[in-house]
């Protein structure tokens, strides 16, 4: 399984759910019958998505505390679900490292979002670490 990609496809599925305002379960069977992720990616989406948006109010919450001049509904969107798997794996996944949470979400937003973002998200999630 290359954990980037299903990082990537939990993104996208946050993503749709984002843009629909529909934080479903229904949305994300629509978005896995629409998308080509198979195996250990699929398992990895369709168990990660529903984990966030049971946790979403605590995921975002610590978002928001580390937020500074902005507010969650300020972020771009693509933005906004990146740091969301981020700050989860943080708080609730102790079997993967802060430090490749981080890199992970910097690279996703490289290729994701716009040219600033990479550096914005490393500085909002630098923060969050240091305050563990």
């Amino acid at each position: 399984m290359s954990r980037k990609k299903a990082r990537i496809g939990a993104m996208q599925a946050l993503f749709s759910m984002d843009i629909n305002d529909d934080f479903s379960l229904d949305n994300l069977e629509v978005f896995m019958e629409n998308n080509n992720f198979q195996g250990d990616e699929a398992d990895y989406i369709n168990r990660v998505v529903p984990d966030i948006l049971d946790k979403l109010e605590s995921v975002d919450e610590t978002i928001e505390k580390n937020l500074k001049g902005w507010t969650m509904a300020r972020l771009a969107k693509v933005d906004r679900q990146i740091l969301r798997i981020a700050v989860y794996e943080f708080l609730y996944k102790d079997d993967i490292p802060k430090e490749v949470s981080i890199n992970e979400a910097v690279e996703i937003a490289r290729l994701y979002s716009s040219d600033e973002a990479p550096k914005f998200i490393n500085g909002i999630l630098g923060t969050i670490y240091r305050s563990f």
